[in-house]
């Protein structure tokens, strides 16, 4: 678990319920993903692959927010496609409760008076 300066927690740990296997059998199950940023949701829509298949939206936000999974030394979109489609519905269920904007979980403070 990473937070930045601010305290704002900014990458979670997870692990895979079935895991990533490599090329030479390795599996792979422990990770870690970052908060998405607005380039993050935007950049993949200027890539011919979600141009010609939108549904490939999925594949290149992972790849671009999974910061770590086992000992992987490059997460990109053929590790995301190779992903068992349980480890994907895990991986797009936790993109969304982190980045999901919960007002019960956001510690503020009252403004000062006559702002």
């Amino acid at each position: 678990m990473a937070r930045s300066r601010s305290g704002l927690q900014t990458e979670f740990d997870f692990v895979l319920p079935r895991g990533y296997v490599s090329s030479d059998g390795t599996l792979h199950r422990k990770g870690r993903m970052r908060l998405a940023t607005a380039m993050d949701e935007i950049a993949p829509l200027r890539d011919p692959r979600v141009k010609a298949n939108q549904a490939y939206m999925v594949i290149i936000l992972l790849a671009r927010v999974v910061t770590q999974l086992g000992d992987v030394e490059v997460i990109e979109t053929g590790v995301i496609e190779n992903l068992f489609s349980a480890d994907l519905a895990f991986l797009q269920d936790l993109y969304r409760k982190i980045n999901e904007f919960d007002p019960d979980e956001v510690e503020g403070e009252d403004p000062p008076e006559g702002e």
